[in-house]
């Protein structure tokens, strides 16, 4: 079994194949389609727009304001973080299944596979989250250094979405059922974590899964990054 150096080094020794691959593989994916990459943005869109008629419109009434921040800001900061830490996880987890044939034929560390596809969805994080800036910086919601936070995201988050895809690929190899029962897990998560409802809000046993919930953590840190001034601590 490899170390945990031994797979850093992988990486960044692999780094500028890693960056081809997954620029290659984001220019195949909609190689076909008359919109081709604009589909990276218009995905997340038309996701918020259906989760703020469903959630901002139908649930709550109006769209109404979050902590001093239109509910469509508060929706967008929490979905776009989630959709990068829920697809990286996802594609991460089926990465080296998926490269099974390629690996048997060309000598690659498996990891760097992960790599690829998590580079992918940062490339993804970066094209939304330039939205979301635009509308901070616009509205003045935090001050200029509070953007730093998105670096602290981006280091974390990844650092947590790579370490559970290395686990997730390798059981999913041995065990076909494990994607399967990890994608409902995400599911789950993503009604436990703070993305269209507010921690502030609630009460109880709620709160407590949240505070102990790492994606939480994350959308929250995401958050202090663009819209608010608090900065949120694990566990509390």
């Amino acid at each position: 079994m490899k170390s945990l150096l031994e797979i850093l080094k992988e990486q960044i020794t692999n780094l500028p194949k890693i960056i081809k691959l997954a620029l290659y593989n984001m220019k195949s994916q909609y190689a076909n389609h008359y919109l081709g990459v604009f589909w990276n943005i218009l995905q997340p869109l038309l996701q918020v727009t259906v989760y703020y008629i469903v959630f901002g419109l139908g649930l709550r009434g109006s769209g109404g304001s979050v902590m001093g921040v239109p509910f469509i800001v508060h929706l967008i900061t929490g979905l776009f973080p989630w959709l990068f830490i829920s697809q990286g996880i996802n594609t991460g987890a089926g990465a080296i299944q998926q490269n099974m044939g390629l690996l048997s034929k060309m000598r690659f560390p498996s990891s760097i596979f992960i790599s690829i596809t998590l580079t992918n969805n940062v490339i993804n994080l970066l094209i939304t989250t330039t939205i979301v800036f635009i509308i901070s910086l616009i509205n003045g919601y935090v001050p200029l250094w509070h953007y730093l936070w998105f670096i602290y995201f981006l280091i974390s988050s990844f650092s947590i979405i790579f370490g559970i895809s290395l686990i997730m690929s390798t059981l999913t190899v041995v065990i076909r059922d494990t994607k399967n029962l990890l994608q409902n897990i995400i599911r789950m998560l993503f009604f436990m974590t703070p993305i269209f409802w507010v921690i502030e809000e609630q009460h109880g046993i709620l709160v407590k899964i949240a505070s102990l919930n790492p994606f939480a953590y994350l959308v929250g840190i995401y958050r202090t990054a663009f819209i608010h001034g608090q900065v949120p601590v694990y566990g509390t």
